[in-house]
C-alpha cells in the first residue's frame, strides 16, 4: 500500500502530523493512520470471502462495526458495476435468466417462492446481473389456497417454454459466474431478502475484476465519496 505517501483523495503527497495522523500536501486532507489502516485490512479481508465476523476477530473490532463497512463496500461494488454498465450497455451481449434457492430451503414446502431470480448479462466478457421481482408476495396465498404444487408445476415448464439463452457456448463466462456464485455466497450463511441484491452485485464486482483492480477500484472509490 501507499496509503503513508500518496493521498488516498487526491494522489497528493502525505506528510505525518505530530499527532500521528497524516495530512495531504494538495488538498489538506488529514487521515487517521489507524482508520486507513482498518478500512484497508476490511477491504481485503472482503475481497478475500472472509465474514465480516471473521474480519472483526482478525482485527479485533465489534462485529458491528465490521458488518457495517462491509455494507459500505457492497453498495460501492453495486456503484462501481452501474457505472461501467452505462458505458457498455451498446456492446454485443449474451443472456440467461437464473434462478438461485439456498440449500436449506430447495426440500421445502413454498420453496419456489424463495428463489432468487435473476438475468445474467455477458457483455465481450464483462458479467452485468439484474435482479428480477420477488415471488415471496404471492406465496401465503398459494399455500393457503392449495395450489402450491400446481403453481410449482406450471413454473417449471414456464422456465423450459421461455428460455432467454442466447448463449454460444456451453462453457462460458456467464455458467463460470453461476458456479463462482454458488460456492462463495456461502460463506455468509443466509443472506436477507432486502439485501440480496447488494450481495449479487458484491460477487458479481469480485468476478469481473482481479483482486488487486478490485482493491484500487474500492479504495479509489470509499475515499472519494468521503470527501
Amino acid at each position: 500500500m501507499q496509503w503513508q505517501t500518496e493521498c488516498l483523495y487526491c494522489g497528493g503527497y502525505m506528510y505525518r502530523l505530530h499527532s500521528h495522523n497524516i495530512k495531504c500536501s494538495q488538498c489538506k486532507k488529514k487521515l487517521s493512520i489507524k482508520r486507513v489502516n482498518t478500512v484497508l485490512f476490511l477491504m481485503e479481508a472482503f475481497l478475500d470471502n472472509k465474514s465480516a465476523l471473521d474480519a472483526s476477530k482478525l482485527l479485533h473490532i465489534s462485529y458491528v462495526c465490521a458488518k457495517n463497512y462491509y455494507q459500505d463496500f457492497r453498495m460501492l461494488c453495486a456503484n462501481i458495476s452501474e457505472e461501467h454498465y452505462m458505458k457498455i450497455r451498446d456492446n454485443a451481449v449474451e443472456y440467461e435468466e437464473y434462478f438461485y434457492i439456498e440449500k436449506s430451503k430447495k426440500h421445502k414446502s413454498g420453496a419456489i417462492f424463495d428463489a432468487y431470480n435473476f438475468l445474467t448479462f455477458d457483455y465481450n466478457g464483462y458479467i452485468y446481473t439484474l435482479l428480477m421481482p420477488s415471488l415471496q408476495k404471492y406465496k401465503n396465498q398459494f399455500l393457503e389456497d392449495n395450489l402450491e404444487d400446481t403453481y410449482t408445476k406450471e413454473f417449471k415448464k414456464f422456465q423450459r417454454a421461455s428460455k432467454l439463452i442466447r448463449l454460444s457456448n456451453k462453457e462460458n463466462k456467464i455458467l463460470d459466474f453461476w458456479k463462482y456464485f454458488e460456492k462463495s455466497i456461502l460463506v455468509y450463511k443466509g443472506v436477507s431478502h432486502k439485501l440480496f441484491d447488494y450481495y449479487l452485485k458484491e460477487f458479481e464486482f469480485k468476478f469481473n475484476y482481479s483482486k488487486e483492480e478490485a482493491l484500487e477500484l474500492l479504495i479509489q472509490n470509499y475515499f472519494k465519496e468521503q470527501t
